[in-house]
C-alpha cells in the first residue's frame, strides 16, 4: 500500500503564502490540509529568501527556491508519513489520513545523497515561475 494514494500529485494540495518580509528578506509558507477522522488539520514548511538569494538565477531566484522547499516539503510528508505508519488517500479536495495495517511493510524513504540529486530533482524554473 503505497504511502500517498491521491488522484493528483500531491503538491496540487499545497497551499502557498508569504508572510510578512522581515529586514533580511522575504518569508513563505507551504501548507498541506488534511482530514484526520472528523478533524482537520494541517501540515506547513516555512522558508526564506533574502534579496540576494531573489536576484540568483537571473531574478528567478524566488521561482528556485519555491521549488527546492516543495521537493523537501515533499521528502518530509513521507518520511512523516513512514515514520508514524499512516497515509494520505481520498478523491476531495483535501486528503485524508489514516493509518496503516499492522501487516503492511513501508519501505525505507530514499534521501537524496548530495545536494546535485537534490538540484535533478528540483521542478524547472519555468514551471515554477508560472505556476
Amino acid at each position: 500500500m503505497p504511502l500517498i494514494e491521491l488522484p493528483r500529485a500531491l503538491e496540487d494540495y499545497f497551499a502557498f503564502a508569504e508572510t510578512d518580509s522581515t529586514r533580511r528578506g522575504r518569508r513563505f509558507s507551504i501548507t498541506l490540509p488534511y482530514f484526520s477522522g472528523q478533524r482537520l488539520d494541517q501540515l506547513q514548511w516555512w522558508y526564506h529568501v533574502s534579496e540576494a538569494q531573489e536576484q540568483m538565477f537571473d531574478g528567478t531566484g524566488v521561482a528556485v527556491f519555491r521549488g527546492r522547499a516543495v521537493l523537501r516539503f515533499r521528502q518530509h510528508i513521507e518520511r512523516w508519513l513512514a515514520n508514524t505508519r499512516q497515509h494520505l488517500h481520498g478523491n476531495e479536495p483535501i486528503p485524508r489520513l489514516s493509518g496503516l495495517p499492522a501487516d503492511v511493510w513501508i519501505a525505507p524513504v530514499a534521501m537524496p545523497a548530495d545536494a546535485s540529486e537534490l538540484e535533478e530533482a528540483l521542478v524547472p524554473v519555468d514551471t515554477a515561475v508560472n505556476s
